[in-house]
């Protein structure tokens, strides 16, 4: 799928973490079906009770507001434990700075073929941690506090989120000069997060992954 060469000692670790990491069995097409078609689904079910109790304008703000705090949320996540080691959270900073980061760098950011999907999206078992950890009972907790249909559009929007960030994310490791890397957004995003990929600013640059609205917020939005 790339035609980038790939500096050795990224080849030497693409091919120990396969080898390690990456059953014979695993299809990348398929991980990226389960988690998009269990996230649309939730997605759906979600819109359908929303929309069942007709929601009024001021419910419909659950919607902006759901999406700011899952970007600040995506922004410390990622500055924080998985770019720094935290009692409980050490998978994480294993699997995104001591993996990810040495299987993409700023000049091999490309996917070899679909079975690198794996170093790119969340394990699908991510998606019910999501729903059943943090959607569902935030939903609860709103619809409790708030209206039904606040906590549905509450969660909704919160799993829509991590969709985006799951395409989003995918997008920028895959061919630039593919149909999809040569949309302006992609392009634009991609450079974002390929400066993030540099060693020299990987702790302290361009921590959202998907709109870089907090990294402006912060003053860590890095663009050359």
């Amino acid at each position: 799928m790339s035609t980038v060469e790939v500096p050795a000692e990224v080849t030497a670790y693409r091919r120990e973490h396969r080898a390690r990491h990456i059953g014979p069995r695993y299809r990348g097409r398929l991980h990226l079906a389960t988690t998009t078609v269990g996230a649309l689904t939730a997605i759906a079910i979600a819109a359908w009770q929303a929309a069942r109790l007709a929601p009024g304008w001021l419910e419909l703000l659950a919607i902006p507001a759901t999406f700011v705090i899952a970007n600040l949320g995506e922004y410390a996540g990622h500055r924080g434990p998985m770019h720094h080691r935290r009692r409980g959270l050490t998978i994480l900073h294993e699997r995104h700075t001591r993996q990810h980061h040495r299987f993409f760098t700023a000049d091999a950011m490309t996917v070899e073929s679909t079975r690198d999907f794996q170093m790119v999206l969340f394990p699908p078992v991510m998606l019910l941690f999501f729903l059943g950890a943090l959607a569902t009972p935030i939903g609860l907790a709103l619809a409790w506090l708030a209206t039904a249909a606040v906590g549905w559009l509450f969660a909704g929007t919160a799993v829509a989120y991590f969709l985006t960030y799951e395409w989003l994310h995918l997008a920028y490791h895959l061919p630039p000069d593919g149909w999809l890397g040569r949309r302006a957004l992609v392009r634009r995003l991609r450079h974002h997060h390929t400066l993030h990929h540099d060693p020299r600013l990987m702790a302290r640059a361009n921590f959202n992954i998907t709109f870089p609205i907090a990294d402006r917020l912060f003053g860590t939005m890095a663009d050359r």
